[in-house]
């Protein structure tokens, strides 16, 4: 039975994505910050699939704190197959760009914690020579933007630490993958541009299991993200830093 450790898992995609992994018979431990809700996502998913899914909290920020948390993840499930990076936050745009209190908050909560918690579980799995890492990430960190880029430059910098570490543990049978997410129907996109580009989040969450399931390296979700991307780098700066989008 595999056992996977997803982070973030009260997020509309990483719920979905629980079911899924639970359905094709995983063990899971399902951590986020809110006690309370994650422990309902586990319970929904256990009565669903008809597996016991555990729950526990975790603060991206406490980085003191993510030794212990690993290993207790690891232990309440009898060991450890696969984690899956799922949390993020866009945080206050606004405000990250005058205070770098608020700066700091959103590449924690993006980029930082992550990289703690994904070091941690990276070296518990390259020790078993055997394992998988997904990192959901965005295709905001494909350029810098200038209506976001402190969100967006966090996730430019894990797509990079996550191909890095893809380098380094592919001699050790640890496998990841990078997911850059389009515009996804949530909460935290309601109300934004792209609408007509979003996609609800089961879809989103079959795009990743699929990607998953064939071992890709890096995946946009939807696909055609990769092209509308691939345009946007071609754009020269000059014009680039004038656009609004």
């Amino acid at each position: 039975m595999t056992k996977i450790l997803i982070l973030g898992a009260t997020s509309p995609i990483a719920r979905a994505l629980a079911l899924r992994f639970a359905s094709d018979g995983a063990q899971l431990y399902l951590a986020a910050r809110d006690g309370d809700e994650v422990r309902r996502v586990a319970e929904d998913v256990s009565v669903r699939a008809g597996v016991t899914a555990l729950s526990g909290t975790f603060d991206a920020s406490d980085f003191a704190s993510h030794d212990t948390f690993i290993r207790h993840a690891a232990g309440q499930l009898g060991g450890l197959d696969g984690v899956v990076a799922c949390f993020g936050t866009l945080g206050d745009e606004d405000a990250a760009q005058t205070d770098p209190g608020a700066a700091l908050a959103t590449i924690n909560q993006n980029f930082t914690g992550a990289v703690s918690l994904i070091t941690l579980a990276a070296r518990h799995l390259e020790q078993q020579l055997s394992g998988f890492i997904i990192v959901i990430g965005s295709v905001a960190g494909e350029r810098g933007r200038a209506r976001n880029y402190v969100y967006g430059s966090a996730k430019g910098a894990l797509a990079i630490f996550a191909q890095g570490l893809r380098g380094r543990l592919a001699a050790s049978g640890v496998h990841v993958m990078t997911v850059k997410l389009g515009t996804v129907d949530t909460r935290m996109t309601w109300g934004r541009e792209g609408a007509m580009l979003t996609i609800a989040p089961a879809k989103a969450a079959d795009l990743i299991y699929a990607a998953y399931r064939r071992r890709a390296e890096v995946v946009y979700a939807p696909w055609f993200w990769r092209f509308i991307m691939g345009a946007i780098r071609l754009i020269p700066e000059s014009r680039f830093k004038r656009v609004s989008f």
